[in-house]
């Protein structure tokens, strides 16, 4: 680091590694702040399934698929209803074939298209993805990356608490508390909030998002909403806090993802009463909230050998069946003897969801896609609801810079991932595969772009 410090301060070690890298490349001194010594295997990056949406890459182009950000744009407005930031979602379409290739040529990350299913919400197959399809993978990637970079020195455990502004308005310097309660201020023209979104505070969530605030909590613990208090301290903006991911595939015996291929493969949910309560297709994080409105707030995700050997590829996937939380079962009524579910119920559904997946005759929720009948032996797994990661936060523009009220940025304060709005809209309907990973990359290599070299 350079006698004046560090060109970029950047709070958080998951997607905001993009930025250290990407600035480091452009000849700038670079400073990593994270708060948790277990982050590599408990930040909302590690725990992702390595999905980040990349429009109009050479992958797609390989398998015949014309995408554009036009498109992008036309299906995140089609899934919020109208009301996601399409300026910024524009913004991320625009630099995300940039950003998929830079890191498989730049950093050596091994990407390829998911082709294999579809994505909710999606009109092209556009997510990019490692083997393994875990987020432990692509972090430990780009960690080992860091590491490897003369510019970048990385501080683990310290926590981003303030950052200060000159006279002019501009950023001066970052204040670092460390685990002992001292804190230095160091001096730097740019800061970087990657630190996520306030999924971890309960009192947050309950104000915000109360349809989910009963959910488990499946994100990282230093989720808390520093970056949010850090802005608004300093006259920022902030929209869309009521939007989040959720999911309502996580499975209640192991608290694994079970992963919603399961259901796009053709699986089904049922509720406690044996009955399918929507259709299922629609997206996994609508699943969330309604899931938690069932009775129990439980339900089961019900499969077949075709669909479980299917999703074998996906690492959560294989911890939950590794972890015994799949029974098993020749046909239905043994399916409902093993999971206490009503026998009568439970029999009627798979035989009318076999029955429409084979063409015969219409899904009473809608649902067109079932992919193939399912067919015996069953397999069942106990799934819960959960909240992933918040979607709202500090406004910023097609540079990841953080607005004010008046709309004029911050010099040097910038916002990437759930610090920053997103472009899921309100609740959790609006989210589509990637929207977590995609702002969290791209705004953060929007930022380091930003910067004067």
């Amino acid at each position: 680091m350079s006698e004046n410090g560090p060109d970029l301060v950047v709070a958080g070690a998951g997607g905001g590694l993009v930025a250290a890298l990407r600035a480091a490349q452009r000849g700038l001194d670079v400073l990593v702040v994270e708060a948790s010594e277990h982050f590599r295997r408990g930040n909302n990056t590690s725990m992702s399934t390595a999905m980040i949406p990349g429009v109009g890459t050479r992958w797609q182009r390989a398998v015949g698929i014309e995408d554009t950000p036009d498109t992008f744009v036309a299906d995140v407005e089609r899934k919020t209803k109208g009301h996601g930031d399409l300026r910024l979602a524009r913004a991320l379409a625009e630099v995300s074939a940039e950003l998929v290739e830079w890191l498989a040529d730049d950093q050596g990350l091994p990407l390829e298209l998911a082709t294999d299913f579809h994505y909710p919400g999606h009109s092209f197959d556009r997510c990019h993805t490692i083997e393994g399809r875990h987020g432990t993978i692509l972090l430990d990637h780009l960690l080992g990356r860091v590491r490897e970079n003369d510019r970048i020195d990385l501080l683990v455990p310290a926590k981003l608490v303030d950052v200060v502004l000159d006279d002019a308005g501009a950023v001066r310097a970052a204040v670092i508390e460390q685990p002992d309660g001292s804190r230095e201020e160091i001096e730097t023209p740019a800061v970087l909030l990657a630190t996520n979104g306030y999924g971890a505070d309960r009192g947050m969530i309950a104000k915000h998002c109360p349809d989910i605030a009963a959910a488990v909590y499946h994100g990282s613990e230093t989720s808390r909403g520093d970056a949010l208090r850090i802005g608004e301290r300093l006259g920022a903006r902030s929209d869309f806090l009521d939007a989040y991911q959720g999911h309502g595939a996580l499975a209640q015996r192991t608290s694994t993802l079970v992963g919603w291929a399961t259901i796009m493969h053709g699986g089904i949910m049922v509720d406690t009463t044996g009955r399918r309560f929507g259709d299922e297709s629609t997206g996994y994080s609508e699943y969330g909230p309604q899931l938690a409105a069932r009775p129990g707030a439980t339900g089961w995700i019900i499969l077949d050998q075709r669909v479980h050997d299917l999703c074998l590829p996906f690492t959560d996937f294989r911890q939950t069946v590794d972890g015994g939380a799949l029974v098993w079962a020749d046909d239905a009524a043994g399916l409902a003897e093993a999971t206490g579910l009503p026998a009568d119920a439970l029999a009627e559904e798979l035989a009318a969801t076999e029955e429409t997946a084979r063409g015969e005759g219409s899904d009473r929720f809608g649902r067109t896609s079932f992919e193939a009948p399912l067919t015996p032996p069953y397999a069942a797994v106990k799934v819960m609801p959960a909240l992933f990661h918040t979607q709202g936060g500090l406004v910023v523009d097609g540079h990841a810079r953080v607005l004010t009220a008046d709309d004029t940025p911050i010099p040097g304060l910038y916002a990437s991932g759930g610090a920053a709005t997103g472009i899921s809209g309100h609740g959790a309907a609006g989210y589509l595969a990637g929207n977590g990973l995609l702002p969290a990359l791209g705004l953060a290599y929007l930022a380091a772009n930003d910067l004067p070299a």
